[in-house]
């Protein structure tokens, strides 16, 4: 029997892609990683690679917070005669972890986390604390592993990326890759009840270029600001899947009815994006959304205070038909022909400018965030962003000022790259958080950023640089919510930095109020709940 992989390994694996920025070579350097570790030890290794304790679609959380996790780490102690840590010790110990509940549990849980870090040496120490708080930042995201995979059993790139789509799970996909070749990636199929890697878009701000990229003419969808899901039915059985593979039918019960009485196909998969509306219709904040898409209890209750609409747009399997190679014009005609029409998404197909101008402005009126392009010729590609989809949505800006910056991890690592936005409190003069985004400069910026940064300091902990609010930058975001986790009472979604306001003080920079104004004129076609749903 074989030695069992020591954590060791994997954390000098760990160091030694935070230490290049070369894909090929971050690429090599896991693809031969993979080539010694058992059979049993694949799936952990690639979850962990991938910053995740367990496989994707996996519901189970370790629930530690940073003030445990600092505690445990500042009280690390070396033992005499230790055992070494070894990937599945480590993967069984989260099982454990994960399983603890009720009276006790967390003290349970640090002693178990105690007898990992005093096992630990320095190093595996600092990457078990990464993994623990779900921020690996060593490069090894999903498309770099897909193609150490490839590179590891030496087979098709798209045959791996094909089979993790179905599979919905990296570790699955390695481990057939690993074990049985070409032969076992081919013969992985669709299953039902087995949720898919949804296919992913590309951003744009330009109506002619997604025209132009698709041929002269492309069909448009309404974009919604709700939840992606997918509908498995076979039969009287069906269940509904979120974006990140995990089941939710029993928090959606509304839409578990729509399903079963407007998909009409003995089986079938079908994809679309739950919105939560008011009681006049209109759709509600994505953050209202949340609040009723995350409930597990008292559904009932919520379902009458929050309501869901359906909104279908693409189907991947009919009656043992694999429909993904098929091309979109093709998916979408048997999805016409398979679901009500009245669970369709808004969509036309154009090569006119003014009239998909006018298809937006109805979309953005009726609450919605804008379109989605989908060229008709497209297949469903396994989830990686291309320009066979493109979505369109205006963002809105404001100026606001750098008020502190968090050190980054891996390729950013000696940067400060992590901007807390400001907002001046026009009543009080303050400059109050608005939320955090590390989107939008390039490295020179991120190099620059830091040195000004540092010139502004007025304290530092290990981990933030607090300054004085003096440069201001133009920050795109997507909608203004609600957050108590900020100063200012509100946070930006998808916030990320357009330009460095080199042109503007801090004076001149967006007030409280204008953020306040702003929130109230979303629901100018957003409907808003009457109470606080918790």
């Amino acid at each position: 029997m074989c030695a069992a992989t020591s954590f060791a390994s994997f954390a000098k694996l760990c160091a030694d892609l935070e230490k290049t920025t070369k894909r090929l070579e971050k690429k090599h350097l896991i693809s031969e990683f993979l080539k010694i570790v058992q059979q049993e030890e694949v799936q952990p290794t690639v979850s962990f690679l991938i910053g995740k304790a367990f496989p994707e679609a996996d519901e189970r959380v370790l629930e530690i917070g940073g003030i445990t996790l600092w505690k445990v780490e500042g009280s690390r102690q070396a033992t005499l005669v230790t055992e070494p840590l070894t990937i599945l010790g480590v993967a069984k110990a989260f099982d454990a972890i994960a399983s603890m509940s009720g009276p006790g549990s967390r003290t349970r849980k640090e002693s178990l986390l105690q007898s990992l870090f005093s096992r630990a040496s320095a190093e595996e120490a600092q990457y078990l604390a990464r993994l623990l708080m779900a921020e690996m930042r060593i490069g090894a995201v999903e498309g770099v592993v897909l193609e150490a995979i490839a590179e590891a059993c030496d087979v098709d790139l798209e045959l791996v990326r094909r089979a993790n789509m179905l599979l919905g799970s990296l570790g699955e996909v390695a481990g057939i890759a690993l074990t049985q070749g070409k032969s076992g990636l081919a013969k992985v199929g669709l299953r039902l009840f087995k949720p898919v890697k949804p296919m992913l878009a590309e951003m744009s701000y330009d109506i002619n270029e997604v025209i132009a990229e698709h041929g002269g003419k492309t069909a448009f969808e309404w974009k919604f600001d709700g939840a992606r899901v997918q509908i498995h039915k076979k039969g009287r059985e069906l269940r509904i899947f979120s974006r990140r593979l995990t089941d939710v039918t029993g928090s959606v019960p509304e839409i578990v009815s729509l399903a079963e009485t407007g998909v009409h196909a003995e089986e079938a998969l079908v994809e679309g994006e739950v919105v939560a509306v008011d009681k006049k219709g209109r759709p509600l904040p994505f953050q209202d959304l949340m609040r009723r898409f995350r409930r597990i209890r008292e559904v009932e209750e919520i379902a009458t205070e929050i309501p869901l609409r359906l909104y279908l747009f693409d189907i991947l399997y009919r009656n043992g038909q694999l429909l993904i190679d098929k091309p979109y014009a093709e998916r979408w005609n048997i999805l016409t022909n398979t679901v009500g029409h009245t669970l369709l998404a808004p969509r036309i197909v154009s090569n006119n400018i003014q009239e998909v101008k006018t298809f937006l402005d109805q979309a953005l009126k009726a609450g919605h965030e804008g379109l989605m392009a989908k060229h008709l010729d497209s297949d469903y590609a396994p989830g990686v962003r291309g320009k066979k989809w493109y979505k369109i949505k205006p963002f809105e800006n404001l100026d606001l000022v750098i008020i502190a910056a968090d050190w980054g991890y891996g390729r950013r690592e000696g940067w400060l790259s992590n901007y807390h936005l400001g907002v001046r409190d026009d009543e009080t003069g303050e400059y109050v958080s608005l939320g955090k985004t590390f989107k939008g400069l390039t490295d020179e910026e991120f190099e620059s950023m830091t040195k000004r940064l540092q010139g502004l300091k007025t304290q530092e902990t290990n981990y933030t640089v607090y300054v004085r609010p003096n440069i201001v930058v133009e920050v795109a975001y997507n909608e203004i919510q609600r957050s108590p986790q900020y100063k200012s009472g509100f946070a930006l979604r998808f916030a990320r930095i357009a330009r460095i306001r080199e042109d503007k003080s801090p004076e001149e920079a967006d007030t409280l109020s204008r953020v306040k104004a702003l929130y109230e004129k979303q629901f100018e076609t957003k409907g808003r709940l009457s109470s606080v749903v918790t």
